[in-house]
């Protein structure tokens, strides 16, 4: 078989990088090769349209094995990770329905979110559920953490279960100052962390200190700075329990990752390999007792901030592939965030759904057999080490900075995130950044005012607008110790909210704008004017209103004002808007708004006869819809 490879290839002769890129700039003719095929990325990186063998031939990431210090390959030789489902666990004898209901169909990890966490609550959430077989992970307020240690091992030391218990208690002291801007006090935090520690030290485990880098995820930070600054906190936990007297090991083994995912799918399949990896070589420098020490738990969850109100069910297609990249990077287990959740409480269907997305990718696509099968792809192999230096930067950054409680308390890590999800909105605004359905080929007739339930992403986001405050803010159930400092608080707005808060406006407004499409000349401009023109308008929800072709200018206005158009745009070729333009908005006469598609050479010549409204490829889409929703809408 061996001789047989060989004599095939034997018949194609190697192909230089010379070779393939000099094709390739004939084929551009002229275009520069960087500025066409090559991708800048948020990350501050280049990515090549083409990676061969020569590309990763000096990288160390490529000797090692899954299972194998330092984990970039994964921490097992495996990649059977967990399904898990998270439940509200405000009703515990409801909750434990609902767990015992999702156990019997797949699940194998429950996330339990729980608002007392009493002895009782935890017996009744754990009724009739086998310990042994089931990841169990737990979430209160940060400052009922040890309440609910206390109750948590109380039930396992009376049922002899601390050694066979595998989970976590989600110990997260930073949720105010990420959602409010408060101050970290670093000596109570290791107070409370190491009373954590003393308090579960029979349950060797149970994972306790988390490590919350979603939160940075869903309110939009590039993905450098998510694994970054999950490093950073990471390594805030090892050096203040040591110093404190805790033992590395023990520090290293209580910690959990907890990371999202957004939809840029090589790259968020990198960032796992390199978080492991990197967490493996800082977790060594604490001199653990042994290499084992240094593996990362690492949960993740697909993203909320690219999540759509509008055509909601394409959040479908982007948690698959989302899940797709935490599954094929080996993470220990994964929570895809059903497809409703930005409008309502996802229900027993949205559930399901989110279920058997993980199921699909096992069962059909069997991603569970293999372990790390990206390994040795040039491609993700190089977005690999690129990304890690990034982040390594960033991490460095912080450390010289005093660490990762004091670029919070300084608002430095809130800022770089605001700063960056800033960029994205921006970016979403001018299409960028594309989000199907919200600000590109939106469904025109999709109404979903009537969908939102009170304290959802939508409903708090629209409040946020208005200025209503929402006790769904506040992580603690209110009080003054949930004032908020806005220049420390992360921005959790999701990417589509700008485009959906437009829409809702139209929605509310007592008229619905129209839109005609005054299509006229060149068969295949004006056709391809007109779509470009009515997915542009489409995304404020207007009514559109497009036609086949007009012999002449005056017969599409006059069908213009028998529709009662609000907006009429006239579909050409640049060439004939010159002549087309001027006679158009002469005969409309200020009846409606008059819109050019297009940014034609005469430009400047139309507008001197004032017209003044051109929409285009560069066009701020946002903010053109925000001034056309300001001048149409009536309350």
């Amino acid at each position: 078989m061996a001789e047989n490879k060989e004599k095939l290839f034997s018949q194609f002769p190697p192909v230089s990088y010379e070779t393939w890129k000099a094709k390739v700039d004939a084929d551009l003719k002229g275009v520069p090769f960087e500025k066409k095929l090559v991708w800048r990325t948020n990350e501050g990186f280049s990515v090549q349209p083409m990676y061969r063998r020569e590309d990763i031939a000096d990288l160390k990431t490529t000797g090692s094995l899954p299972g194998e210090f330092p984990y970039v390959r994964g921490t097992r030789d495996n990649n059977h990770w967990l399904t898990r489902q998270d439940i509200l666990a405000e009703d515990p004898a409801e909750a434990n329905r609902q767990a015992l209901d999702v156990l019997g169909k797949g699940v194998n990890s429950l996330g339990f979110k729980v608002k007392d966490p009493s002895k009782a609550t935890i017996e009744t959430l754990l009724k009739g559920i086998d310990v042994k077989a089931v990841e169990l992970n737990f979430n209160t307020c940060p400052r009922k953490a040890l309440d609910l240690a206390k109750a948590l091992m109380e039930y396992l030391t009376a049922n002899g279960l601390t050694e066979a218990f595998r989970g976590s208690i989600n110990f997260d002291p930073l949720k105010r100052a990420f959602r409010h801007g408060a101050e970290i006090d670093a000596k109570a935090v290791a107070a409370d962390a190491v009373a954590l520690l003393t308090i579960v030290e029979k349950a060797p485990g149970l994972r306790c200190l988390a490590v919350n880098a979603e939160v940075l995820n869903n309110a939009g930070c590039f993905i450098f700075q998510e694994l970054g600054y999950a490093l950073s906190w990471g390594a805030q936990w090892m050096t203040l329990l040591t110093e404190a007297g805790v033992k590395p090991s023990v520090v290293a083994n209580r910690i959990k990752f907890n990371m999202g995912v957004s939809s840029n799918y090589f790259m968020e399949l990198a960032k796992f390999r390199a978080a492991r990896m990197l967490w493996a070589q800082i977790a060594d420098k604490y001199q653990p007792i042994e290499k084992a020490d240094c593996k990362m738990a690492l949960h993740a969850t697909t993203s909320r901030f690219n999540q759509t109100l509008y055509d909601a069910h394409v959040n479908l297609l982007r948690s698959q592939t989302e899940a797709m990249s935490a599954a094929l990077a080996g993470v220990d287990s994964l929570t895809v965030t059903p497809f409703d959740t930005p409008y309502k409480t996802p229900d027993d269907f949205s559930e399901r759904i989110a279920r058997n997305q993980q199921f699909l990718l096992k069962e059909e696509s069997h991603l569970d057999k293999v372990a790390d099968p990206a390994g040795g792809s040039y491609y993700v192999e190089t977005l690999t080490v690129s990304l890690a230096r990034e982040a390594w930067k960033l991490f460095l950054d912080v450390e010289e900075k005093g660490g990762f409680f004091a670029c919070i308390n300084s608002g430095d890590v809130q800022r770089a995130v605001n700063e960056s999800a800033a960029k994205r909105h921006n970016d979403m605004a001018r299409r960028k950044e594309i989000l199907l359905g919200s600000n590109q080929f939106p469904n025109f007739n999709e109404f979903a005012a009537d969908k939102i339930q009170a304290g959802s992403s939508a409903a708090v986001e629209e409040d946020d607008v208005k200025g209503t405050p929402q006790a769904a803010h506040c992580c603690c159930g209110g009080g003054d110790h949930c004032a908020t400092d806005a220049e420390r608080a992360l921005n959790t707005r999701r990417l589509a909210s700008d485009f959906e808060l437009l829409r809702l406006s139209t929605e509310a407004a007592s008229n619905r704008p129209k839109v005609f499409m005054l299509t006229i000349g060149n068969l295949a401009m004006r056709l391809a004017r007109a779509q470009f023109s009515s997915n542009f308008f489409g995304c404020a929800g207007y009514e559109i209103i497009d036609n086949i072709g007009f012999d002449t200018v005056e017969a599409g206005i006059k069908a213009a004002m028998e529709k009662e158009a609000d907006i009429v745009v006239l579909c050409s070729s640049d060439d004939e808007y010159a002549t087309f333009a001027p006679e158009a908005f002469k005969l409309l006469d200020g009846r409606a708004e008059f819109v050019v598609a297009g940014a034609p050479a005469c430009t400047d010549d139309l507008k001197a006869l004032g017209i003044n409204n051109f929409i285009h490829v560069k066009s701020d889409v946002l903010r053109t819809l925000q001034d056309f929703n300001a001048r149409l809408l009536k309350k």
